[in-house]
């Protein structure tokens, strides 16, 4: 309520036609010059009194803003403008704001301190400031302005807030639907019904913006699944009556479903043979119409056609319905593109990272022809990095016809993480490591890591630091300081000491192929065995220095290096230790892991990994041979399978060869609480020693394959990634040690 005394009725007494103005007196002015009054009137001395003209000089002085009342009146020939001067502001204040600082409401309101104050203007500034809580999901809030009266005829302008409660979703409905059902294609959508769960994310709020953005959400599904006619009549958000959640309801026209006719390519480029891009093609006639797939062999053509020395490239798909048999006809028509070029690339949003970690991930540079796929390939670069939560690449007409501006925005996020790993064993108990580590380090894209072991078997500290673009070229250069003390005694009865370091250097062999080249040494000492032990384990007794060099390829096709669906990850590495020292081995191992998405959600990966090593004039020594178990043969301890000896002590192997079949997928739990069911199969063997039976001491192995089957939960929670896995042995030999519970947690920072 106004506290505010009322402007008084505005009057302009009308003169006797003919009588003319001799002098214009004003009264009531406190801060204006009667001067600065009479320059807004549009009569003037000289003048005849006039309806018309005193009218006219009313309505100027009200427009100045300067005045809550105006009276104009003739006494004799004298006009007298009596005035009421509007207040200075002196103070604007917030009260009963928690959400919003007063910083983010002072930035949108107009009045401020020393400002002539006026209702239409507080009025104006009430609207932007309930229009900011209506974008954080706040349309319960209510803003009444209070006027504070001081002397000298200023006043403080106090803002009284009830920010009310978020303002959620409490249905999504739909209306004509037949092929899916509501909760189906509320599962499309970003905005969610509001659930007590969903307290950690504010999908579950009212969001006009994120109401477009489902549209388009819900257009891209029903195109994916054959419906080309589809269409979204309304979208309508009403508010409840109690103002605290939303009733939001889609009308659709889903339309026929068509299924893909005949598919084409032509071509006016000169020297093009379409045929060899036949292959490029992703559509297939029979295939139901799904325009993912259109868009891929639009990308797919570009790339290929591009990769053909043509620079400027236009492919467009041309579509044809036939609504009789349901079917659409595609021809890709590759046609020369407009010769644009970047003029420049602006970056926006990063307040930590620097402009060149973002701008070495882009394919295109200033001065580059113009290429779609290319701008999209630089797109996932930068969300690949991990360092931003949102990224956004568009374009905009630059300064010519035939320029363009590219503008990078990207929303940064923590970067820092602590994990902490744990898991249990029969023989071992609880075990655990922590690990610091910073991704974008002072914004400059390194990345250095410290690592703690706190289990009571091993004691590790390791520094790693990596710099991604060593000299300013795409090599990946970095380091590795170690020192590690394990307790290996309920595995193999002995301790294990290693002290070192490692060089790293990594560069692509191309677009989704690299090559890591390294260096170790190392001086490690086994000790701490007991005399009664075995000859096996009492042979590798002993300091050694191990110096070594080795290599690993990469090939990866992942569609995404955080959490992959589909594609798959090859990896090949060598190392050879003789390169002075005292160890001399040469050593092979391969793994790799593809991703299927099954069904909606569901996803399988097949991995393997295999290994062997030689030893060079030597046999090869227990801390360099392979052990398998724990994290990559659930079901089994560290070290639980391979060759032993009569006291169960696990000797190790020269080969190794691990499988794993797994297939992770929903448990029926709203997607954004992040738990997923994981079902799995591991096999693996471990075999070859170098040493025979010695002096009648047997040795126990068999080249025998091991499995085990198992189920699992991975949780996203606020604390990070919680995995945990329950396994059985199905295929054993009486001296394995087996693991039937594992688990590991994390956090970030």
């Amino acid at each position: 309520m106004w506290v505010s005394t009322p402007p008084a009725i505005v009057s302009a007494q009308t003169a006797i036609s003919g009588n003319v103005i001799q002098d214009i007196e004003v009264v009531g002015t406190q801060r204006i010059e009667p001067s600065t009054v009479i320059s807004y009137l549009t009569i003037r001395p000289g003048d005849a009194f006039s309806q018309a003209e005193l009218d006219a000089s009313l309505k100027s002085l009200f427009d100045t803003g300067l005045f809550a009342d105006v009276t104009l009146r003739q006494e004799g020939s004298t006009l007298v403008v009596s005035v009421v001067e509007n207040p200075i502001i002196n103070r604007i204040a917030f009260e009963g704001n928690r959400r919003l600082d007063d910083d983010v409401l002072l930035a949108e309101v107009q009045l401020r301190p020393r400002v002539v104050f006026t209702r239409t203007r507080v009025r104006g500034d009430v609207s932007r400031l309930l229009e900011v809580y209506r974008r954080s999901g706040r349309f319960a809030a209510t803003i009444e302005p209070k006027v504070i009266e001081l002397d000298q005829n200023r006043v403080d302008l106090v803002f009284e807030i009830d920010e009310g409660p978020m303002t959620g979703v409490r249905r999504i409905s739909f209306v004509g639907n037949r092929r899916f059902s509501d909760s189906a294609l509320r599962d499309e959508l970003q905005t969610t019904e509001s659930r007590w769960w969903r307290f950690l994310t504010s999908d579950d709020t009212y969001d006009p913006d994120r109401l477009a953005f489902d549209r388009e959400l819900l257009r891209r599904f029903y195109l994916s699944e054959g419906y080309a006619d589809f269409r979204i009549i309304s979208a309508v958000a009403e508010l409840t009556p109690d103002r605290e959640d939303f009733f939001i309801t889609f009308t659709i026209d889903e339309g026929e479903r068509y299924k893909f006719g005949e598919i084409d390519v032509s071509t006016v480029l000169p020297n093009l043979d379409v045929e060899v891009l036949r292959d490029e093609i992703t559509t297939e006639s029979g295939d139901w119409y799904d325009s993912e797939e259109v868009e891929e062999t639009i990308e797919n053509l570009t790339v290929a056609v591009g990769n053909l020395q043509y620079a400027f490239v236009d492919v467009r798909p041309v579509i044809t319905r036939d609504r009789e048999n349901q079917t659409i006809n595609i021809t890709y028509e590759i046609n020369e593109g407009p010769r644009v070029f970047v003029e420049r690339i602006e970056v926006t949003g990063n307040t930590r990272t620097i402009d060149e970690v973002i701008r070495r991930e882009m394919e295109l540079v200033e001065g580059d022809p113009f290429n779609s796929t290319r701008l999209r390939r630089s797109e996932t670069n930068i969300r690949n990095l991990g360092f931003f939560e949102r990224v956004e690449v568009t374009t905009q007409p630059g300064s010519a016809p035939d320029r363009s501006v590219v503008n990078v925005d990207v929303s940064e996020q923590s970067t820092g993480e602590l994990t902490i790993g744990a898991g249990f064993s029969s023989s071992d108990g609880p075990l655990g490591d922590i690990r610091i580590r910073e991704r974008n380090l002072l914004g400059r894209g390194q990345d250095l890591s410290a690592s703690f072991t706190i289990s009571g078997s091993t004691q590790e500290f390791d520094i790693s630091f990596t710099e991604p673009y060593f000299l300013d070229r795409d090599l990946a250069a970095g380091f590795d300081i170690f020192h590690i003390t394990r307790d290996n005694q309920d595995e193999s009865s002995y301790d294990e000491k290693n002290l070192g370091f490692g060089l790293r250097l990594g560069y692509a062999l191309g677009r989704n192929l690299r090559q890591t080249l390294n260096y170790r040494l190392a001086d490690r000492t086994i000790e701490n065995i007991d005399p009664d032990e075995s000859i096996y384990i009492r042979n590798q007794e002993g300091q050694t220095l191990t110096s070594s060099i080795g290599h690993e390829i990469t090939y990866d096709r992942l569609n995404s290096r955080i959490n992959p669906t589909e594609g798959y990850i090859l990896s090949f590495g060598n190392q050879i230790a003789g390169l002075g020292g005292d160890v001399r081995y040469i050593d092979a191992t391969a793994s790799g892991s593809i991703y299927f998405p099954v069904f909606d959600q569901v996803t399988l990966r097949l991995g393997a990994q295999a290994g062997v090593i030689y030893g060079l004039g030597e046999d090869v020594r227990i801390n360099d041979r392979f052990f398998v178990g724990g994290s990559n043969l659930r079901g089994f301890e560290s070290a639980g399978i391979g060759p032993r000896d009569f006291d169960g002590n696990a000797l190790g192997g020269n080969q190794f060869a691990v499988g794993t079949v797994e297939v992770a997928f929903p448990l029926g739990l709203p997607e954004e609480l992040g738990v997923r069911g994981r079902a799995f199969t591991d096999v693996g063997m471990l075999r070859d020693l170098d040493e025979e039976e010695i002096a009648g001491a047997p040795i126990f192995q068999e080249n025998s394959i091991r499995a085990s089957v198992g189920v699992g939960i991975t949780w996203t929670s606020p604390l990070g990634p919680i995995l945990i896995d329950f396994a059985v042995p199905v295929m054993s030999e009486d001296f394995d040690k087996e693991e039937n519970f594992r688990f590991s947690f994390g956090t970030r920072f």
